[in-house]
């Protein structure tokens, strides 16, 4: 079932997007290339160590040593780290801006290639029970037809046979973007942003929250405090992409 489902959904893409990079408009680039072409992906920077042990920030240096960035030395963050697949450069933001606003699903399969590349390897070195997407607030949600965030989080279940859970957390406050706000005016954006979706409790699971991008880590440190305070027993965070 999950196969025709899956060969349904390539041939409307075939339908709808040429098989051309959806970026550049000069490389010949199909579903399997996720619409990116070859020189577009040269652009894409993984993200490698050093990085900050907490926050998942890219270090230039030559660390050796795990560490903690002067960005997050003195932040409670409510998650114990974060891991980005990719840097957020110009080409990846672009990518991600006309997914989320532009409904541009076709690249839906490249970001999620991304996650997967890189998030698969390092989540099979501990067990871990649930994926949970970062949610929208509903009014945002219809406006964009879909959560960004949930459907990559179907795609690394798939990926890793860990469940994905949608009824754990829910937005309750619709706030503004976060992207044009400094990292006090972040935190300040989504405090009690978030709530428990019903009565459930957990019993100690561990929990992967799923996002599309992380910069300060603002969002989903207070979706994270939300999961932690209905009974998780840890909570990681994994997104697409790592702002600075």
């Amino acid at each position: 079932m999950k196969a025709r489902l899956l060969s349904a959904w390539d041939a409307l893409l075939n339908l709808i997007y040429p098989p051309v990079c959806q970026i550049c408009r000069e490389e010949r680039a199909g579903i399997k290339e996720g619409y990116v072409g070859g020189e577009c992906w040269s652009q894409v920077r993984f993200v490698t160590a050093p990085f900050c042990h907490r926050c998942g920030l890219p270090y230039a240096g030559s660390i050796t040593q795990p560490f903690v960035c002067g960005n997050c030395a003195d932040i409670q963050f409510h998650f114990r780290f974060a891991r980005s697949a990719v840097i957020a450069n110009p080409l990846v933001l672009q990518v991600i801006h006309r997914y989320k606003y532009n409904h541009a699903l076709c690249f839906e399969p490249f970001l999620a290639d991304l996650l997967i590349r890189q998030a698969v390897p390092s989540l099979n070195n501990e067990k871990w029970d649930l994926i949970v997407p970062v949610p929208l607030h509903p009014a945002k949600e219809r406006e964009r037809e879909f959560n960004q965030a949930e459907r990559l989080a179907r795609h690394l279940s798939r990926a890793t046979q860990i469940p994905v859970n949608t009824q754990l957390v829910r937005r309750v406050k619709p706030t503004q973007t976060q992207t044009q706000l400094n990292r006090a005016e972040r935190a300040g954006n989504v405090q009690a942003a978030f709530a428990p979706r019903g009565r459930k409790k957990l019993n100690g699971e561990k929990i992967i929250l799923l996002d599309d991008v992380l910069t300060t880590g603002a969002t989903t440190s207070a979706c994270a405090r939300v999961l932690r305070r209905a009974g998780a027993g840890d909570v990681c965070v994994w997104t697409v992409a790592r702002g600075a």
